[in-house]
């Protein structure tokens, strides 16, 4: 039989960068398009966007993210930031 370990680990457990997340309502050209890419390119992109894109967009991930102890299946503006603080140190941002 295993036992169940519940502990800060599983409040917030590794988040998979790699998966698939859609960053909406964020400047693209000459109008504000949706961008598929992965999520750890997605939080990197919205960090270099201009305040106002940054509070006007959307990040939705393949499947829920789990952040202390919270399933997240979107995240939109500033909660975006709570993403942010769980990047891989070798993030290197957009290419």
């Amino acid at each position: 039989m295993t036992e169940a370990q519940w502990g800060e680990g599983t409040k917030s457990p590794a988040i998979d960068w790699h998966m698939s997340a859609a960053l909406q309502n964020v400047p693209r050209g000459d109008g504000d398009l949706a961008e598929v890419t992965s999520l750890q390119r997605a939080v990197a992109t919205w960090l270099e966007l201009d305040p106002q894109h940054r509070a006007d967009a959307t990040l939705t991930p393949e499947r829920a993210v789990l952040l202390d102890g919270v399933a997240h299946t979107h995240f939109q503006g500033e909660a975006i930031a709570m993403l942010v603080d769980h990047l891989p140190a070798n993030s290197d941002g957009p290419a």
